[in-house]
């Protein structure tokens, strides 16, 4: 059943619970609201924006622990939702939803597994859900299914096109480079890491983990003697290695600027804290390439020719949402984004004056790329090989269908496919949970 606290004419809670409240915790909860009394209805007529029925949003995470701290056991969901117009539309559609009126089926999810399919036509298949799969690949799968004689499901094709997109593969890095009829003996990615391996100097691990880790100081530790049990502390050196990282994404901060790098930010901090056999994130930094933001008018080479139409945000929006973001990502988390830079760039080619054909270019797909530092033991900077027997803990919160399909959609033409697929491949930002995650996965090894 649901419980509504507060004023239906502004802001509502909405507490999911398995059971009538007592009076001592109607007069918690009300507390807790600030004084929002319980309103007694089991619905309200009104327009109301809030989170998505399917999507359980960190704040409800945190309410729900604060809540069963307090001695209120059976709450199951609090979301927060505020009374507006029927004709309000100033909301993130991602992530919010209008509601005519609140019931007790508010959070009602009636939602089925969907069956498996048998993809007849990979081809066409490809095309409708935004796999970027190339005509190469799409023959070997259809040589897969005449090999294994039967058709191939939807979830392998699906799963195929992301675990061998540019995005993951780095099939242009690894390719084979042929300049004037000839094939070089090196690609892109061997020369990149030629330089390390000529000069390794202090690295200890590079390009064979989502992180690099490079050598660094004898430190002091002090933390308990042990980390299974409570124990007394001691001061310990160990010999440390510090931890760098940075990556991309483009993709999720054009078309959703605030989720897009905050996912990216935390995705940075993520590879950090998997980083070996573990490792702890300190700082973080963003860099963030638009085209031009035309926020000043004394910028002569800004208006020079006018702005395009946006497909999705413009290049101010981008600016403030994405950095408020990767901000608030890591503030949640507890690493602070402590430096970033911000490049725009537009350019007319062969402008209206020649005979050439002109061309517009600028960074209208946003570069976003997130990094940051941290450290580790040096004892731990290698990953073991698995073996069989290992037990495998997954940690973590709720799955929605966000993120699907980011590896293959990241690695298309920004625009190239309908709006359902490109949204449903932005990831959400929850920050809470990764910290919940890392809190419960770091510490047995480190001491």
């Amino acid at each position: 059943m649901i419980h509504f606290f507060g004023n239906q004419n502004s802001k509502v809670f909405a507490v999911q619970a398995t059971k009538e409240f007592s009076k001592d915790t109607i007069s918690k909860l009300t507390w807790l609201f600030g004084n929002q009394p319980k309103i007694n209805a089991a619905s309200l007529d009104a327009f109301f924006i809030g989170p998505r029925a399917a999507m359980i949003t960190p704040w409800s995470t945190n309410a729900v622990e604060i809540t069963q701290n307090m001695g209120i056991s059976d709450i199951i969901r609090i979301e927060e939702f505020t009374a507006v117009s029927e004709n309000f539309t100033d909301f993130d559609p991602m992530i919010s939803e209008k509601f005519n009126g609140l019931n007790q089926d508010s959070f009602t999810i009636d939602i089925t597994p969907e069956s498996i399919l048998e993809i007849d036509d990979i081809a066409a298949y490809n095309i409708q859900e935004g796999l970027s799969l190339s005509d190469e690949e799409v023959t070997y799968l259809e040589g897969v299914a005449k090999k294994i004689g039967r058709k191939l499901t939807d979830s392998e094709v699906f799963g195929f096109s992301q675990v061998n997109s540019e995005h993951c593969r780095h099939k242009i890095f690894n390719g084979t480079f042929i300049i004037d009829g000839e094939e070089q003996p090196t690609s892109l990615f061997k020369m990149i890491k030629e330089t390390s391996k000529q000069n390794p100097n202090e690295i200890v691990s590079a390009y064979k983990d989502n992180v690099a880790f490079i050598k660094g100081p004898k430190v002091e530790q002090f933390a308990p003697k042990t980390a299974d049990k409570p124990d007394f502390y001691e001061t310990k050196d160990f010999e440390s290695v510090i931890s760098l990282k940075a990556e991309t994404h483009n993709f999720p901060t054009t078309v959703e600027p605030f989720n897009g790098a905050a996912t990216g930010s935390g995705g940075e901090i993520r590879d950090r804290l998997a980083g070996g056999k573990g490792s702890l994130p300190l700082a973080g930094t963003a860099v963030y390439m638009t085209s031009y933001s035309r926020l000043e008018e004394n910028r002569p080479w800004e208006q020079k020719f006018k702005a395009r139409k946006w497909l999705y945000q413009t290049p101010m929006d981008i600016l403030i949402k994405a950095s408020n973001g990767a901000s608030d990502f890591g503030n949640k988390f507890g690493q602070p984004l402590i430096s970033g830079s911000v490049l725009t760039f537009e350019h007319e080619e062969n402008p209206a004056s020649s005979n050439a054909k002109a061309r517009k270019l600028g960074f209208d797909k946003v570069i976003m790329q997130a990094g940051g530092i941290g450290y580790g033991k040096a004892e731990q900077a290698i990953k073991d090989t698995p073996k069989e027997g290992d037990k495998i803990v997954i940690l973590g919160g709720e799955n929605y269908r966000i993120g699907m399909g980011g590896a293959a959609v990241s690695s298309a033409d920004t625009g190239e496919f309908s709006s359902g697929i490109e949204l449903n491949a932005v990831q959400r930002s929850n920050p809470e949970m990764q910290k919940r995650a890392a809190n419960a996965s770091s510490w047995n090894g480190r001491k």
